[in-house]
């Protein structure tokens, strides 16, 4: 078969979601009101952090930050999504290809690491409560947020790099609804265990680490929540873990899910229907798993509307 060089590819072709014309008008209108959803629900949770004193901490300042990192995140891939099937359209350019998917990768990164920092910030006010103020200072909680967008952007330009030096087979359609870093290593023209490999590797080192780092925060939380003896105090010191908590969970079951699974899975297809629940579902969630928990947040949202009403 003949081979052509991503580098002389002008235009990859974006597959979606169903090839059933009946369904577009539907998985519009259904897209188009998650990511409405998801954008006005964290921009209502960082406005509500930023204008209310009570929430000036470093739990809500990398909350805020994390809401951010979604609207981001989402808008990566839906808007372009949903200008397709409205146009009709499947194609995307090469250079915006690589582009569309750096951007990913970068927003998806930093989510990943913002998730690991909150966990650090619970560790500490749990287990270190006493020196929480002075270890989570204003400039350290700034200095971890700006090291995750560093090491995000580095993640995105050595992904960004490797597939720009794949080669391909003529055929350069994309099963899925954006330029997904897994697919396109399903389209290099490399053996399968290769790819696998390349699969596994990416994503222990992307997803593993900060996962790691998870865990490990949480094993010493439950160590010391386990050395308090009423249980009134057991309960306070783990309820506020309780969201970020439902968070990583959904985020890294759908996740590291959806991505290991493609080094194994025959129907792309169906990976780019289970891929909606890390790209779309878990951003338009967060919100509302940390508002509706947190009676903190409740209360700023509620003086929030107040002042505006």
């Amino acid at each position: 078969m003949e081979l052509k060089n991503l580098t002389r590819v002008s235009e990859f072709f974006l597959m979606g979601l169903s090839d059933d014309l009946e369904l577009q008008p539907l998985l519009s209108g259904l897209f188009l009101s998650m990511y409405l959803v998801t954008v006005l629900g964290n921009l209502l949770i960082i406005l509500a952090v930023s204008s209310d004193s009570h929430l000036h901490t470093p739990m809500y300042f990398f909350l805020s930050n994390l809401s951010l990192t979604d609207i981001c995140f989402i808008s990566s891939t839906v808007p372009k999504m949903i200008v397709d099937i409205q146009t009709h359209s499947r194609g995307i350019s090469y250079g915006g290809c690589l582009t569309q998917m750096s951007i990913f990768i970068f927003f998806g990164y930093v989510d990943n690491l913002l998730l690991t920092v909150m966990a650090y910030d619970r560790f500490v006010a749990i287990c270190y409560p006493l020196h929480y103020s002075v270890i989570m200072n204003p400039r350290h909680c700034g200095l971890l947020v700006l090291v995750s967008f560093f090491i995000s952007l580095l993640d995105s330009q050595l992904h960004y790099l490797m597939v720009s030096q794949l080669t391909f087979f003529m055929d350069v359609e994309i099963s899925h609804f954006f330029c997904d870093p897994s697919q396109l290593l399903n389209l290099a023209c490399f053996t399968i265990p290769a790819k696998n490999i390349l699969i596994y590797i990416m994503g222990v080192i992307f997803g593993g680490v900060p996962f790691s780092g998870i865990l490990l925060s949480y094993s010493q939380i439950v160590f010391s929540i386990l050395r308090v003896s009423s249980k009134g105090g057991k309960y306070k010191a783990f309820s506020t873990c309780g969201s970020h908590l439902s968070v990583v969970c959904l985020f890294y079951a759908t996740g590291l899910g959806v991505y290991l699974g493609s080094a194994v899975s025959h129907s792309p297809r169906k990976g780019a229907v289970a891929s909606v629940m890390y790209t779309v579902v878990t951003p338009m969630l967060n919100p509302f798993i940390y508002s509706l928990r947190n009676k903190d947040m409740n209360s700023a949202i509620r003086r929030l509307f107040r002042r505006t009403a």
